[in-house]
């Protein structure tokens, strides 16, 4: 009904002007120029630095709702990226496994650390990444959103609810950093590992990463061997050894590599442990030299 009673208004006004009647007082006979100009569509996108109450995979406008940061929260925005160059040539949003994805991965691996203060891998952390929806893509939104979690514990990637921001979480040792545990052994695998303070007795301690070569997942798993070794290597520079052909006598090693997931999505830290099976320690190990760690 409205739409028949506009077009019925405007054929009257037409009819007078054809007629050659005079125009009302402050009516120039124009229909077009009073309207307003349509305004440019602007591309959703999300901001840096903000915090959010669910986790996400895609950012659907309509889901992105942040809170303030000291409220309980899951997820923190630590970087905000851009796709650029044919990454950005796309016709949809990257796959994880796509070399857009390792790029935008590689970005946010930087950027949180410098946020963070640290690598976000050296502590109980998970990264991310949250691209546009398809129609956003399609609309012309390129950005990709670089989310930290904080998990449980090092067995356990759940969620743990926040109230803080995690900038500056690392600039300094802190209950999310990884540090010593007991770990547990059922029948030559590992169960579990219990953190405790490093003034504790413990078996294990953290001592670094090690970034694993482009290879597949199932490559990966089974070429321990070549993951203990490089493990080691990453001991001998945590402690103060060389890395040598002793290193095998000095200590064994116990390893995270990513999820399958995250593993075909780009990630290819290593979280490297020292391992004692035989006696206990009671302080870190850190610079200890060869007095801290001996050859047995």
């Amino acid at each position: 009904m409205r739409r028949w009673l506009t077009l019925g208004a405007l054929g009257a006004v037409a009819a007078l002007a054809l007629t050659g009647c005079a125009n009302p007082g402050g009516v120039d006979g124009d229909l077009t120029d009073d309207w307003a100009a349509i305004g440019e569509a602007k591309i959703f996108t999300p901001e840096g630095g903000t915090c959010h109450l669910d986790f996400t995979e895609v950012g659907y406008r309509s889901a992105y709702n942040p809170v303030d940061c000291g409220q309980s929260h899951r997820m923190e925005t630590l970087h905000l990226g851009t796709f650029t160059g044919e990454d950005a040539a796309r016709t949809s949003p990257p796959p994880s496994d796509s070399p857009s994805m390792r790029t935008a991965r590689k970005e946010c691996d930087t950027k949180v650390a410098e946020v963070l203060g640290g690598d976000w891998r050296s502590a109980r952390l998970e990264l991310d990444i949250v691209l546009p929806s398809p129609q956003g893509w399609n609309g012309g939104a390129r950005w990709f959103r670089c989310d930290m979690s904080e998990n449980k514990s090092l067995d356990d990637p759940g969620f743990t609810l926040r109230s803080s921001s995690l900038k500056g979480a690392l600039n300094s040792p802190s209950d999310l950093s990884l540090g010593c545990y007991n770990p547990k052994v059922v029948k030559d695998e590992l169960d579990s590992m219990t953190p405790v303070a490093c003034t504790a007795k413990h078996r294990a301690e953290f001592v670094g990463i090690y970034q694993a070569p482009d290879t597949s997942f199932d490559a990966m798993t089974k070429d321990s061997t070549r993951t203990h070794r490089e493990c080691l290597g990453v001991i001998a520079k945590y402690v103060g050894v060389p890395n040598n052909g002793d290193m095998k006598y000095r200590a064994g090693t116990i390893y995270y590599p990513p999820s399958e997931e995250n593993w075909e999505a780009g990630e290819r830290g290593i979280r490297c442990f020292l391992w004692l099976s035989s006696r206990d320690m009671t302080k870190s190990v850190k610079g200890g030299g060869t007095k801290a760690l001996p050859v047995n």
